[in-house]
Formats: C-alpha cells, structure tokens, sequence
C-alpha cells in the first residue's frame, strides 16, 4: 500500500507563489510515475502536471510556464512549484502515484493523496 500526504497549500494573492509537496511512503517511490490534479466543486478532476519514472515532464497548457514540477527520489516527494498564481488556480489540488496509462488521465494513477487546499486571491 501507498500513501500519499500533500502540503503545502493557503491563501495567496494573485500573482504570488507557492510549492506544493508530496510525500510517498510504502514502495519503491523511483519507479513511480507522479502526477498533480486540481478540483473545484462540481467539476471533474483536472490534469496539472506529470513526471514519470524515467523523468520526462508533461504539463497543461493552462499551468504551462507557470508551474513546476519535480521529484526527489531521495526523499520520496514531488513537488509542485507554482509561480503567477491566478484566481482561476483556485482548487483542491491532489497529488497521484503510480502512472500506469495516459498522463494526464485521472484514470492512469493508483494512488490519491487527501487534497490541499490552494486559494488564489484576486
């Protein structure tokens, strides 16, 4: 079993930052695929961002430039950096592990975190 803790969510005001993180812990994290998705109340999860096992980075076009992500298998976390924060990046955001499919389908991942918070002020 694995299991995935996010933090580092809050309030921020538009154009500010923030880096989420995620920690695994139970397997072997290095030969997971990481993903990032984000909700809001009545829509379906969407796809942020994705690093597989073998490093190759993928992002949406909406976050594209904006945000970061990375791994450090040494500690078992991801991480997501985000920068030029908009209002319209207000979500629950949730970390995934284990990429076994298309990356930015909430289908490929085996493993969810709780969600953090994130809330972008305008």
């Amino acid at each position: 079993q694995v299991q995935l803790v996010e933090s580092g969510g809050g309030l921020v005001q538009a154009g500010g930052s923030l880096r989420l993180s995620c920690a695994a812990s139970g397997r072997t994290f290095s030969n997971y695929g990481m993903g990032w998705f984000r909700q809001t109340p009545g829509k379906e999860r969407e796809f942020v961002a994705a690093i597989t096992w073998t490093g190759n980075i993928y992002y949406s076009d909406s976050v594209k430039g904006r945000f970061t992500i990375s791994r450090d298998n040494a500690k078992n976390t991801v991480y997501l950096q985000m920068n030029s924060l908009k209002p319209e990046d207000t979500a629950v955001y949730y970390c995934a592990g284990d990429l076994r499919g298309i990356y930015d389908s909430h289908l490929a991942y085996q493993y969810w975190g709780q969600g953090t918070q994130v809330t972008v002020s305008s």
